[in-house]
């Protein structure tokens, strides 16, 4: 198997990186060595992570797109190998909740949610693919979430969640003989403008929901965005090129 020279940067994309776990992911992954391209819905939103990176002296791009469009994925990643190189990594990270019970649940939460997350995660998969099997290199991480073990009114987030899983483990059987592996991250309980919203949506204060969730963790601490970016950066990383189509959880304890 060929591999491009370790001197050269890889190409990272993070999609949904303008904050949160994508942000902090794209931070990290710029500082590994990667030039990063941060895609998100508005490219405007973007370019914080990408001052954040430049501010320490990495190289970024910031990409507006709309990852459940395939026209829109594919014009971004081209202008990612356009403008920044062969782009050998993938962290699909975009997402979005529209959290209800069942019966109180739309066609329309249902299908956003199914969009960004599946959707989207097929076409950036799909787009970036070949990229990668050019190289004889890849690095594709999904982003799933304890939620795919089930979660009181996530139906729709629960469905997609778990959905990526399986998704990852065909991409790893699939793209294996490129030199491409495909792994996938649930993170459990993290502090992010996500689970704020959960909060929210409960009727909970912020710092009560925090405190009650941290104390029903192994490691009694709630979890940050960072924790998720350290994992990642081992997924990508030279070194994992034998670890392929596993879900590992990042929960502070163990789950299934």
């Amino acid at each position: 198997m060929s591999e491009t020279p370790s001197t050269a940067p890889r190409v990272a994309i993070v999609t949904g990186a303008a904050r949160g776990i994508g942000a902090a992911t794209a931070l990290r992954l710029a500082r590994d060595g990667h030039v990063i391209a941060v895609i998100d819905l508005e490219e405007a939103a973007a370019k914080a992570t990408v001052d954040a990176i430049e501010g320490e002296g990495g190289r970024a791009l910031a990409v507006g797109a709309d990852v459940a469009d395939a026209g829109q994925v594919d014009m971004a990643v081209a202008r990612v190998a356009e403008e920044l190189g062969a782009p050998t990594v993938l962290i699909n990270n975009a997402g979005v909740t529209r959290d209800n019970l069942l019966f109180k649940m739309s066609e329309q939460d249902w299908d956003t949610v199914m969009g960004v997350h599946l959707r989207g995660s097929f076409l950036m998969a799909r787009a970036v693919q070949k990229y990668m099997v050019e190289q004889r290199w890849g690095r594709i991480v999904n982003l799933s979430s304890t939620s795919a073990l089930g979660n009181r009114g996530q139906v729709n987030y629960s469905t997609a969640k778990a959905g990526l899983q399986g998704f990852t483990k065909t991409l790893a059987i699939e793209l294996g003989k490129f030199g491409v592996t495909a792994n996938c991250i649930a993170p459990g309980f993290i502090v992010s403008d996500m689970t704020r919203a959960t909060a929210e949506r409960i009727g909970e204060d912020w710092d009560t929901y925090v405190a009650a969730r941290a104390a029903q963790i192994p490691v009694a601490r709630a979890g940050q965005v960072e924790d998720i970016a350290h994992t990642v950066s081992f997924f990508v990383s030279e070194g994992a090129g034998f670890v392929s189509g596993q879900v590992i959880y990042v929960a502070g304890g163990p789950k299934a």
